[in-house]
């Protein structure tokens, strides 16, 4: 173990580690192998309430292009790529409920650099094949596995094993045990809205056009997947959405083509329409005693800039590198100093994406007539600006210059 000899816990029982991820999701799984690939000899655990396994469903994620650059950087982007699609366009209309015509406002056309898509649709099966097989042995994978209690630095698990580490990575959902175990109180609010999941095959070919139609009831995207088929995020009032999720599969489709305006032709549905509460949701503080959160354990984000997961992805380029570091400077890597650059890494960029998101949703998830004069105005002014548009295409795709290496696609 690397760090025996520079944390308290060096002399306490049980399977020690140098960092114990929980949660086996892309972003765990995504910090477990960025650790392990950037330092011999550490040992990471990564451990999850079920097996690790590649998941059964059509879902897919939005991976902007400074992500990316991250599972290039580890080397799994190839395996994830070659069943990926590109978003090259995206469309934003706008309309009234009731409206016929759907306005086209703004338009994201050309990479954010050459050969260079500012997205990538990836299916979820693709990425987390990648993952499990980059882990190999390099992670000990612990699953499935329940924690029965956790304390600083150490986690016991159901069947009475003690896991020992100077730091431990929360990476275990909104609804996170081990930040609700440390009194991390969070703040948010719920928008009362459901956001709707859904894979869709279309008679017409997307051309690896993104949709994104802004309606009283919240955005309705369609985003492209391989081949004639699209991965919908549809956001509509609770109460609207509960008569949605009870349709069948027939007059659902039916619904989509409407919304959709027949764009991409007849539509059939691959899977079961699947249905989420909305709500802000951000965690008072990233770090507790031998604690970081990443991913939704430290902040959920309205899905209406496709970030959440983005959002996650670079909380991982960030932990990743500050533990390395201290690491290598012999500090001890899960103390609250070192935590506290992490932390402060990952607080303005979350803050801005939340007023984003935030302030996106209130703007156009409402019908009002003036409101709407004044949003469709502005987005027609945003594109007719040439190098204000193409700011905020560099800005969605997540790409810095000043942030974690594996952002830039090197090594830590």
């Amino acid at each position: 173990m690397l760090a025996d000899k520079e944390h308290p816990m060096s002399q306490d029982k049980g399977e020690h580690f140098d960092v114990v991820i929980v949660g086996g999701g892309p972003v765990g799984m995504t910090l477990g192998v960025a650790l392990a690939q950037s330092m011999r000899g550490i040992r990471v655990a990564l451990l999850d309430r079920r097996p690790l396994t590649v998941p059964k469903d059509n879902r897919a994620s939005a991976i902007a292009a400074g992500v990316r650059r991250i599972f290039d950087a580890l080397g799994v982007w190839a395996d994830m790529e070659a069943k990926s699609q590109p978003i090259r366009a995206m469309r934003i209309t706008d309309s009234g409920a009731g409206d016929i015509a759907r306005p086209l406002f703004l338009t994201f056309d050309g990479d954010v650099a050459p050969g260079e898509p500012f997205a990538h649709m990836v299916p979820n099966t693709a990425s987390q094949a990648a993952l499990l097989g980059a882990m190999g042995d390099l992670v000990s994978v612990i699953a499935p596995a329940e924690i029965a209690d956790w304390s600083e630095g150490k986690l016991v698990l159901a069947d009475g094993r003690v896991l020992v580490s100077p730091l431990i990575v929360a990476a275990d959902g909104a609804q996170s045990m081990l930040r609700q175990r440390a009194g991390i109180g969070t703040t948010g609010h719920d928008y009362g809205q459901t956001g709707l999941v859904a894979t869709i095959a279309h008679e017409l070919p997307h051309d690896g056009v993104a949709y994104e139609h802004f309606r009283p009831s919240g955005p309705f995207a369609s985003l492209p997947l391989p081949g004639n088929r699209s991965s919908l995020v549809w956001t509509e009032t609770t109460e609207r959405a509960k008569s949605f999720l009870a349709m069948d599969s027939d007059q659902l489709a039916r619904e989509i083509e409407a919304v959709m305006g027949s764009s991409l032709g007849a539509v059939t549905l691959e899977d079961k329409l699947m249905g989420f509460p909305l709500r802000l949701q951000i965690a008072r503080e990233f770090i507790g005693p031998r604690l970081a959160l990443i991913g939704d354990a430290a902040h959920v984000v309205h899905p209406i800039a496709g970030q959440g997961l983005n959002l996650g992805l670079k909380d991982v380029a960030a932990l990743a590198e500050v533990i390395v570091d201290a690491i290598r400077l012999g500090l001890d890597h899960g103390s609250e100093d070192v935590l506290a650059r992490y932390q402060a890494w990952r607080r303005l960029d979350t803050a801005s994406m939340v007023a984003v998101t935030d302030g996106m949703n209130r703007l156009f998830s409402n019908d009002v007539a003036p409101v709407r004069a004044i949003r469709d105005f502005g987005l027609g002014l945003v594109d007719r600006a040439g190098p204000l548009k193409d700011a905020m295409i560099r800005a969605a795709s997540g790409i810095s210059q000043s942030g974690p290496k594996l952002l830039s696609g090197l090594p830590i």
